[in-house]
Formats: structure tokens, C-alpha cells, sequence
């Protein structure tokens, strides 16, 4: 065997045992290294002779034997051939230190860990167990042994065991870096095969077929399966392979595998009826095939798989930034990160409020339409209707009704209307601040690097409620200021400048003109109000938001260097997420390494 054969397969092996360890079973959206690995995949019906297959091409008993579903998880097999003369034994991934040279503990060892995944019932797992066999006696080779095809099933098995079994075992044929593996039994119609079925079903032309032929020396007395064997029963691009199981009784008797191979041979040299195929026929000249074509397929997929590394390796490095680097456990470095991320906030909610995100408009939307609006639906005809100034000017004459213009009259009809525009100048302050609350709540979702950290998040939007609080307060205050500014002092040139056309007093034209006067000093109360309400509102709250939101939180910090890791807290969720990416990566570039390793080309 060629030393790039023994790269080839041993890198494709590496690989393999890198994912198993990572578990990464091509699970993700997207597809992934353990789905584009080269593989051979041994599929069959229950006693269709597949674990004597893969025992023969072994070379040794391993496999776990009995009625029902033995196989009841993914075997991967890994055979290494080493020099003659020295001992083989087996490993298996997960008892890395341990080796194997007593064959009926490997084959206890598969079933107690089939176990501790599967129980002692006929359910199966997809979590595959990996098996790796030093022998002189074997090929350098990898193949997938897989649960046994059923129609039915049997007592301890859950109703679902055919579907399960075919589910699994379509997830590793349908790959097309896949080699199938097709095992059926000789004494059985090949049309009825459950694998050739399924071979047909998932590869159409027979490109990544080869077809095992197993119990030829089972067929009844007279008949033979030569139309299979020569490939004119059923056509594969590649050659159908046929096969001598042990019997039973050569079981039961511990027959040597190296024996049962001899037999093989001379069962197909010395039949009339397969003679000349006797070249290649058997287990030996199938492992020798499937680990020529094995080579090929990795050789061919090869540049592909190299292009997928690269590709992956960029992608999980672009996650790694999103996801942002462990904290670390330094104090000072702890604040300079919480920092940091206060900094972010702060941007983000910045473009929020200035436009650089929707939300900002909002703010416009209330001092260019809500205001305004609200300022006009102000009831002042019902103040001012003439039953209402004939009522307050006489409450304010007394006993003495006024000699000239009744100004007390005014003032009180001037002081009663403005205090109507205390409630729009309120809500115009309630509004800011909900949209400034939605807009912090926005930013702190809308800031990447925050979303490690629950704990600091719950910590800022806390901190800035509060300050939108002492700022809301404080605009109340100022607004409420600007109204009474109003009634305080009422402009006197604004009625100098009125008409002073005699109406007779006490009439109700007389009254009117009094209405008439207030509701024309109201509405310039009014102009001016629609105009210094919003600036009020922006200097207590959207440009104190802007500027100083987190200041107290600042303050706070430096009291807070024993609880600095706890505002860094990560999501748990993203700590996982980080650790399955660091892992990844770690596999794809030591899968690039060893790609780079091997000569391929």
C-alpha cells in the first residue's frame, strides 16, 4: 500500500475522531465537516450476515451477536495496518488510554457503552462509538457499521424502530461524499433487499454502491447467483462482492477468523460455479477495494473539504468577535470593560435619538403634532362663553361694579383659561418620557457587545430609568414654571392695543368683547407655550438623556469593585456558544493543518 493511501485515510480517520470528540454529528443549519467527511457505510437488513462482513475484513470476533437489534448505535471503525509480528489490540475514543488485545472485551465494551446511552431496551442512539483496530492483518480503512434494517417491531422495541432505524441510516447515506455498503443475503431475492432498496432510493445510478453478496454457500443445491455477482441482476458502477459467513456451528466453536478467511478462498476457488470470479470474491479483496476507493473519493473530495475548513474557520472567528472574548478575572481591567460597554450604550442610544436609528422622530412627533393638537382641543369656548364672563366679572365686581373695564375681570377669566394648559404641557412631558424609556430599552437591546451581560444590562437600564425619572421631575418643574409665567404677569400693551370701541356695559355684546379680548391674549398664550413648552422639555429631558443618562451610574462604579464580576456575568446561553465555538475552531484548524500535512495533489 502507497504511503499517500496510508496519509489519506489516516488524515480522514484524524478527522473523524476530531469530530466525534467535538460531537459535532452534522447537526448545524449549515453543513458541516463530519457531513462533507469521505465515508464507507455498511447497511443490511437484521441477519442479512453485515457484522460477518465487517468481522472478516477484521479479522477477528468483535461485534456484539444475538436476535433482535444488536447493533443499536453508530460504529465507526478504524483499521490501521501495522508491521507483522507485532500484537494487535483496539481502542476506542472514548477510553483513550486504554488498549484492547482480548477481542471479547471490545465486544462487551460496545455493548456497555450502547447501554449507558441506549439502556437495555431495543431503542437506538445516533451518537456514535468509535472503534480504531491495529493489525497486521487488516488494510488501512474506515467504515460506519449502522443498526440493521427492520419491518417490524419486536417486544421491548418501541412501535417507531423501523422508522427510527431508517431515519439514522439515511442521514449518513444521502451525504454525497458517502460510499453505501449494500449487504444482502444470497438466499434472499436481491429485488426485496431492504439496502439495495435504499441504495437505489439515495443513489439512483449505482455510483456509490458496492453490492455484498453474503451465504453463498447457503443457497439451495442446484442454484447460484452469478446474475447478481456479474452484475446483470442488478447494474452498480461499482462491482458486487461475494461473501462466505461462517456458520453457526464455526461460531460456537471460536473457528479463527484467519481461518474462516482461508475457507473463503478455497469455497470460491474450488466451486465450478464462481471459479472464475474467484479473484474477487471474498472479505480480503473486498477490503482491499474499498480502501483503493476509499483513497480515491478523499482524493477527489479533498480540495473541497480544504475549501470548507477555510470557509468555516473564517465564519466561527466572525462569531468569536460578535461574541466577544472571556472576561477576564483583573479588577482594573473588569471597569475599563464595564466602561467600555457603557461607551457602547451610549452610542447606540445616541443614534436612536438623533436619527442614525428609528425612534428619534418620535420625540418630533410629539412637539410637531401631539402639542399642538392638544393645545387645540383646550375647552376655552366653554370658558369664555358669555354666561361664563358675566359670572366671573360680576363675582369679581362684588358690591361694587367696575367703573371703567373690568380688570380684575380679566384677570381671573386671563388666570382661569391658562391653567388649562397645564395638562398638554404634563403629558408632553409623560410622552418624552415613555419615548426616552422605549428608546433606552431599545439601545440596550440593540447594543451587540451587551448582550453577554444580563446582569449589566438589568444594572444600566435601571440606572438609566432613574435618571429619566429625576429628569422627567425636573421638567414637570420647568414647565409648570413657563405656564404660571403666563398668569403671573399679563402683557398690559396687549389690550392697549385692542379697540376701544364703546359698547354699552353690561350688555351681552359687552360681553362678548370681553371674551372676545381674553380668548385673542389666550391664543398668543398659546403660541408662546407651543414653543417654549418643547424647549423646556428638551433641555430637562432629551438633552440630559444625551448627555449625562448613566452619570450616577459612573459615580457608583468606583464603590462597586467587588461586585464588577457580577455586572459581568455572562448569559450562559453565550458562554456555551463561545465554548462550542472556540472547540470548533480549534478542530477546523488543526483539520487544515493536517490537510496541509498530506500530500494530496
Amino acid at each position: 500500500m502507497s504511503s499517500t493511501m496510508e496519509e489519506l485515510i489516516g488524515l480522514t480517520h484524524k478527522l473523524q475522531k476530531a469530530c466525534t470528540k467535538l460531537g459535532e454529528f452534522g447537526t448545524e443549519a449549515l453543513p458541516s465537516l463530519w457531513n462533507s467527511l469521505p465515508s464507507i457505510v455498511a447497511i443490511g437488513g437484521q441477519s442479512s450476515g453485515k457484522s460477518s462482513v465487517l468481522e472478516s475484513i477484521v479479522g477477528r470476533d468483535f461485534l456484539p451477536r444475538g436476535s433482535g437489534i444488536v447493533t443499536r448505535r453508530p460504529l465507526i471503525l478504524q483499521l490501521y495496518n501495522i508491521q507483522q509480528g507485532k500484537d494487535e489490540y483496539a481502542e476506542f475514543l472514548h477510553l483513550p488510554n486504554k488498549r484492547f488485545t482480548d477481542f471479547s472485551l471490545v465486544r462487551k465494551e460496545i455493548q456497555d457503552e450502547t447501554d449507558k446511552v441506549t439502556g437495555k431496551s431495543g431503542h437506538i442512539s445516533s451518537i456514535p462509538i468509535e472503534l480504531s483496530i491495529y493489525s497486521p492483518n487488516v488494510v488501512n480503512l474506515g467504515m460506519i457499521d449502522l443498526p440493521g434494517l427492520t419491518k417490524v417491531a419486536v417486544e421491548g422495541q418501541p412501535e417507531t424502530i423501523a422508522q427510527d432505524i431508517e431515519k439514522l441510516v439515511r442521514s449518513y447515506v444521502e451525504k454525497p461524499n458517502c460510499l453505501i455498503l449494500a449487504v444482502t443475503p444470497a438466499n434472499q431475492d436481491v429485488a426485496t433487499s431492504d439496502a439495495i432498496r435504499l441504495a437505489r432510493e439515495v443513489d439512483p445510478a449505482g455510483e456509490r454502491t458496492f453490492g455484498v453478496l453474503t451465504k453463498l454457500d447457503l443457497m439451495d443445491k442446484g442454484t447460484n447467483a452469478l446474475e447478481v455477482l456479474e452484475g446483470k441482476a442488478y447494474r452498480l458502477q461499482r462491482p458486487w462482492v461475494g461473501t462466505v459467513n461462517r456458520s453457526q456451528a464455526d461460531i460456537n466453536k471460536n473457528v479463527d477468523m484467519l481461518a474462516a478467511r482461508k475457507s473463503e478462498s478455497i469455497f470460491f476457488a474450488t466451486n465450478p460455479d464462481y471459479a472464475h470470479l474467484a479473484s474477487r470474491m471474498g472479505a480480503v479483496y473486498l477490503a482491499k477495494l474499498l480502501s483503493r476507493d476509499l483513497e480515491n473519493v478523499i482524493k477527489t473530495k479533498l480540495p473541497g473539504i480544504a475549501s470548507l475548513i477555510k470557509e468555516a474557520i473564517v465564519e466561527v472567528e466572525s462569531e468569536l468577535d460578535q461574541l466577544g472574548r472571556p472576561v477576564t478575572v483583573d479588577t482594573g481591567a473588569q471597569l475599563y470593560t464595564v466602561l467600555e460597554l457603557c461607551r457602547a450604550f451610549d452610542r447606540t442610544f445616541a443614534e436612536y435619538l438623533e436619527g442614525g436609528r428609528s425612534g428619534g422622530d418620535r420625540i418630533y412627533e410629539v412637539f410637531g403634532t401631539m402639542l399642538p393638537k392638544a393645545l387645540r382641543k383646550i375647552p376655552f369656548d366653554r370658558h369664555l362663553s358669555v354666561e361664563n364672563v358675566k359670572r366671573v366679572v360680576s363675582q369679581a365686581d362684588g358690591y361694587q361694579p367696575h367703573l371703567m373695564a373690568p380688570e380684575l375681570g380679566y384677570r381671573l377669566l386671563i388666570e382661569g383659561a391658562i391653567e388649562y394648559f397645564k395638562d398638554p404641557a404634563l403629558s408632553s412631558v409623560e410622552t418624552i418620557h415613555r419615548v426616552l424609556t422605549e428608546l433606552v430599552r431599545k439601545a440596550i437591546g440593540g447594543t451587540q457587545e451587551l448582550k453577554r451581560f444580563p446582569t449589566l444590562q438589568h444594572a444600566i437600564l435601571s440606572a438609566a430609568n432613574a435618571a429619566l425619572a429625576t429628569f422627567r421631575e425636573d421638567s414637570k418643574k420647568t414647565t409648570l414654571r413657563l405656564v404660571e409665567m403666563e398668569s403671573s404677569y399679563i402683557t398690559p400693551n396687549f389690550f392697549r392695543k385692542l379697540s376701544s370701541t364703546t359698547v354699552v356695559p353690561y350688555t351681552e355684546e359687552y360681553y362678548q368683547k370681553i371674551s372676545s379680548n381674553v380668548s385673542s391674549y389666550v391664543n398668543m398664550v398659546s403660541e408662546t407655550l407651543k414653543n417654549s413648552i418643547p424647549k423646556a422639555v428638551v433641555l430637562c429631558q432629551v438633552r440630559q438623556a444625551k448627555q449625562s443618562l448613566l452619570h450616577q451610574f459612573y459615580t457608583q462604579l468606583g464603590r462597586k469593585e467587588g461586585k464588577l464580576a457580577q455586572l459581568l456575568d455572562e448569559d450562559w446561553l453565550l458562554r456555551e456558544r463561545r465554548e462550542t465555538c472556540l472547540k470548533r475552531l480549534e478542530l477546523y484548524k488543526s483539520a487544515r493543518d493536517e490537510i496541509d500535512s498530506v500530500s494530496w495533489e
